[in-house]
């Protein structure tokens, strides 16, 4: 009779081995790694296009959208009923510093470079350049009532902020050859803002008249003077966001210190905000998957990994055609690299990532996604 009994026992003992051996084989299988995306709306698709559209996303493994649609909240209104019923989250992605001249902003509202020259008719690199000052309260109030109104939003979760910078003092270095530049220091007609405004309030602040420095870029006290402009815009806008009961985020570039503050003034681990987006645009900088992974680990460790970090991934569209393509902006990962980005991302401290766009992505693409989001690479 022992003996059957230890056979009992030892066979049930296998059993539950088993069983949890299983268990523990599901909770591999089903980890996901969270996955947003930035998009745009298509102003032609029915209600019916843009179900279909989100639920496809949904089934390939994204969580959320980065969804851009202008400035009406009727329209995110539409779009957000439908990205909720399909089971995704549903932030804005709205521009903040770069708008276009309409009748409810002043010329006056807009940055001006080391040259004198407006933002509002000859802004830097390309036509959509118009960015505002930080500096004015106009522009603060402004921006207050869009993104609070947007914010009102019952199906909007949060408020994606984007162009929340000064223009690129100096550009990535995969730009240069585009627009025909060597930028290895600061030039003037890049250097923002020397509007009357900001000039007076930063001689206030340092006693330091600006306008009669040989080069200003040699200044430490003025660079941190536009890093706080920034840091206050963003703090203040958090503040009207989180008094509707949303989150906010914002796509930034990458570093802070390597990149962000050098190019564009943003010092984002000051700011007040849900989580972080960085571009994390490997081909900008004519780096390889392996910077990614170096940049994502100076971000979580910039934030005290107190705050999400969501490594953004710019996609080729065109995989085939990218050695022969001059625009750098037509480059990004090739399915082949895109595993590598995802495994670097994740590997030094990413909560998940960010792909731009997923109308980028090829078959070949979604393919090495589809694994790629269901390997735990914090292990």
């Amino acid at each position: 009779m022992k003996k059957i009994f230890s056979v009992l026992a030892i066979a049930i003992m296998f059993i539950a081995c088993k069983n949890e051996a299983k268990k523990e084989e599901v909770t591999v299988t089903n980890y996901k790694i969270p996955v947003y995306a930035w998009m745009g709306l298509d102003k032609e698709a029915t209600d019916a296009d843009l179900k279909a559209q989100f639920t496809d996303l949904k089934n390939k493994g994204v969580d959320g959208l980065m969804y851009s649609a202008g400035h009406d909240p009727e329209t995110y209104k539409r779009v957000g009923k439908i990205v909720k019923e399909v089971g995704l989250q549903f932030d804005t992605w709205i521009p903040t510093m770069v708008q276009h001249p309409t009748d409810k902003l002043k010329k006056e509202w807009y940055a001006i470079n080391g040259k004198g020259e407006s933002a509002f008719d000859k802004p830097a690199y390309v036509p959509h350049y118009t960015f505002l000052c930080p500096n004015r309260e106009e522009v603060y109030a402004f921006l207050a009532d869009l993104y609070g109104s947007i914010a009102e939003v019952e199906e909007v979760d949060g408020i994606h902020l984007d162009y929340i910078r000064f223009p690129d003092v100096i550009l990535a270095r995969g730009l240069w050859d585009k627009y025909g530049l060597v930028m290895d220091k600061e030039y003037p007609q890049f250097d923002y803002c020397y509007c009357d405004k900001c000039v007076a309030d930063f001689k206030e602040k340092s006693g330091i008249d600006i306008k009669a420095v040989e080069d200003p870029s040699q200044v430490a006290e003025w660079k941190q003077f536009r890093y706080d402009l920034i840091t206050k815009m963003v703090n203040r806008l958090a503040d009207v966001v989180h008094a509707k009961g949303k989150e906010i985020n914002a796509a930034v570039f990458p570093g802070p210190n390597s990149v962000a503050k050098k190019l564009v003034r943003q010092e984002w681990d000051k700011w007040n905000l849900d989580a972080v987006y960085p571009m994390n645009y490997n081909d900008f900088y004519l780096e390889g998957t392996d910077w990614i992974g170096k940049v994502v680990k100076e971000e979580v460790t910039a934030v005290n990994h107190a705050k999400p970090i969501f490594s953004g991934l710019f996609i080729c569209p065109n995989p085939e055609k990218k050695k022969a393509e001059a625009d750098p902006e037509n480059h990004g990962l090739l399915p082949e690299e895109l595993e590598a980005a995802i495994s670097e991302s994740m590997k030094n401290g990413a909560t998940g990532i960010c792909l731009f766009t997923p109308g980028r992505m090829t078959d070949a693409h979604w393919k090495v996604f589809e694994k790629a989001i269901h390997t735990d690479y914090r292990k």
